[in-house]
This record gives structure tokens, sequence and C-alpha cells, in this order.
């Protein structure tokens, strides 16, 4: 039996969720994404308390690690490798937009999930009915005729904070559009999953996938 927390701050606010295996059973979430660095330690004592649970119970932390909000992606990883350090247990890094798909039921559609990079940009993947990457994570300035061969022959199901924008540009009936929200609730799951593979992240090495290159106002340069 395994006892995990789950820390989500990729795209907007921020949840942290414990579970034993891919049983959930505390939720804590914030809508509001600057609060992020501030809630998220309270909040972990605070899931940890409700749970009856000390920190030394935990077996592995599991993080959404990118491509998404340049400040969450760091908060939350930063989060989850100093607990990890602290107590000596392993890390699960999980691809965001793989989350995403997940959490979706494909219903004979592919699925595209979309991350807003703000602008008509998005952080996109394209997967198949198995959840198989039919496009690999990229980032995508949207316009007309984005995905447009692959529409043409299947519907594709497109979601999350970025699809809004992609679905006033779009006139065809296999573009099919729904309300999602990432939470820290669907990350058990696939968290279970891979600590019972022994799928670990490199604690020294492991870093967010933000997607671009971030640019400082002041300087003008990119920074990783």
């Amino acid at each position: 039996m395994a006892i995990l927390l789950h820390i989500d701050t990729a795209i907007s606010g921020a949840s942290v969720c414990i579970s034993r295996d891919d049983q959930v059973l505390h939720e804590l979430t914030n809508p509001e994404q600057r609060d992020s660095a501030a809630w998220l330690q309270v909040a972990i004592r605070d899931l940890l308390s409700a749970a009856g649970m000390r920190p030394s119970d935990l077996s592995a932390v599991s993080v959404s690690s990118g491509p998404g909000s340049y400040t969450g992606l760091r908060v939350g990883m930063a989060s989850a490798k100093g607990l990890c350090y602290a107590l000596n247990i392993p890390l699960i890094a999980l691809p965001t937009l793989d989350l995403m798909a997940r959490a979706v039921s494909p219903a004979g559609t592919w699925l595209c999930p979309m991350i807003d990079a703000r602008r008509m940009e998005v952080f996109t993947a394209l997967y198949d009915e198995e959840l198989r990457q039919v496009l690999p994570v990229h980032n995508l300035i949207l316009d007309k005729d984005s995905f447009s061969a692959y529409l043409a022959e299947r519907p594709i199901t497109f979601f999350g904070n970025g699809s809004a924008k992609f679905e006033a540009l779009l006139q065809t009936p296999h573009a099919r559009f729904r309300p999602f929200s990432l939470s820290a609730a669907q990350m058990a799951a696939p968290a279970s999953e891979a600590f019972a593979a022994g799928q670990f992240a490199d604690l020294a090495y492991e870093v967010p996938l933000y997607g671009k290159e971030f640019y400082t106002p002041a300087a003008g340069n990119p920074q990783k």
C-alpha cells in the first residue's frame, strides 16, 4: 500500500491531493494562481492533518510537470522535490498534457488538450483513442487551418483553458469542445501505476517542461 501526495500547479490555481494507492482520500484546491507559492505548503500541512497522517507516512510525491505556467511549474516542482529530499522518498513527474488526455474519456474521438500560452498560442499534443501520442507536446500559434488534415478524417475533442480561442476559429462538425479543469485528484491513478512500476524521476536533474523559453522583462534574456 502506497500513500501518495499529488501536487498540481501547472495551469491555473493549485490543488493538492493525498491517496492510498489510486484511492483519493482528501483534496484541497485554490483557484488563485498568484497565491500558489504561499498557499501550497500550508495546504499540504492541512491535507495531511485532515487525513490523520504525518509527512513520514508518505511513500512518494507526484507533481504535474508541464507544460504550463512558468511560475506555477517552478513552485510545484520545488515543493515536490523539497519534500522528497527531506523525507528520502521518490518523486513521480507526470506530464500535464498526458494527465489531461487521460482524464477525458475518448468517446470515439481523438483528444487534443490545450493549455493557454497567451495570445493565440497554446501548448498542445494530439492523442488517439488509445491515448497514444499522434503529435508530441509542442507549442502552437493557432489559426483556422490548425489540425485541418486530422479534422478532415475524424472527430477531435479539444479541451483545456486554451481551447476556447480555437473554437472561435473553426467551422467544422468534426471539432468538438468540452469544458475541463485539471486537479490533483486526477493524478492519483497514473501516479499509483508509476509507483508500482518504479518509474521515478531523478531528484537531482528533474526540471519542469516549460514548453518555451522564459524571457525576463529587464534583461530580455531567455531562461530555462
